[in-house]
C-alpha cells in the first residue's frame, strides 16, 4: 500500500489558477491515454482538500464529460475542510479536519490492500509529507504556464530527496514524472 499524490501541474508549477479553475488542463490530453485508468484501479481511499471537492461539485458536468460520472469515485473519500460543505447523493464522503495522521490511519483501514490517493491540493499533500506519510508523487506536467495560481507542492523538500523513478511522455502536451519519497538515507540506500 502506498500513499500517493497524483496530480497535474502547469509547466510553471501550478495545479489550478488563482480562482481554482482547471480549464487550462483539459485541452492538453485525453484522460484515457494517461496512466489514470491503471492508477485509479489500485486506489482504495482518497484524501481531498475542500477547494478540490468544491471544484468537482461546481463542475459536475465537466467532470462527467471527462470521466463518465459527475462524482467519479467509488472509493471512500475524506474531505479536509473547516467548513460545512454540500454532500453528494450516493458518494461515500467523510468531512474531516485537523491532523492528517489519525485520518490516514482510518483511510488505511478502509483502503485494504489499495493505495491512498491524495487528490489535492498541494498543501494537503504537503501535510501528508510533513507527517512522513507520503510515499510517491506522480506529477503530470502540462505544456501550459499560468503565471500564478495554486502551487503544486508548497513545501521545501531538499533532504531527504525525491528519487526520480520514471518519466513518460503523454502525447504532445503532457509528461509524467514519478518520484519516490525517500524517508531515510538520501542516497537511496535506506
Amino acid at each position: 500500500m502506498k500513499t500517493q499524490y497524483y496530480t497535474a501541474t502547469s509547466l510553471d508549477g501550478f495545479i489550478a489558477t488563482e480562482d481554482d479553475s482547471l480549464d487550462w488542463l483539459f485541452p492538453l490530453g485525453d484522460l484515457n491515454d494517461s496512466s489514470y485508468p491503471a492508477f485509479i484501479s489500485e486506489v482504495g481511499a482518497l484524501a481531498m482538500g475542500s477547494a478540490t471537492y468544491e471544484w468537482i461539485v461546481r463542475n459536475a458536468g465537466k467532470v462527467g464529460d471527462e470521466t463518465g460520472s459527475p462524482w467519479p469515485y467509488t472509493q471512500p473519500v475524506w474531505v479536509f475542510t473547516k467548513r460545512t460543505l454540500p454532500t453528494i447523493d450516493g458518494a461515500t464522503i467523510r468531512f474531516v479536519r485537523g491532523d492528517v495522521r489519525p485520518v490516514h490511519a482510518e483511510m488505511r483501514a478502509a483502503a485494504g490492500s489499495g493505495n491512498i490517493w491524495i487528490v489535492g491540493g498541494g498543501d494537503l499533500a504537503g501535510q501528508f509529507h510533513d507527517a512522513g506519510l507520503l510515499d510517491e508523487l506522480i506529477i503530470q506536467i502540462g505544456s501550459a504556464t499560468l503565471g500564478a495560481g495554486k502551487p503544486l507542492f508548497p513545501r521545501r523538500v531538499l533532504h531527504p530527496v525525491l528519487r526520480l523513478v520514471s518519466v513518460r511522455q503523454m502525447g504532445s502536451g503532457m509528461a509524467e514524472l514519478r518520484y519516490a519519497v525517500s524517508t531515510g538515507d538520501p542516497s537511496g540506500a535506506a
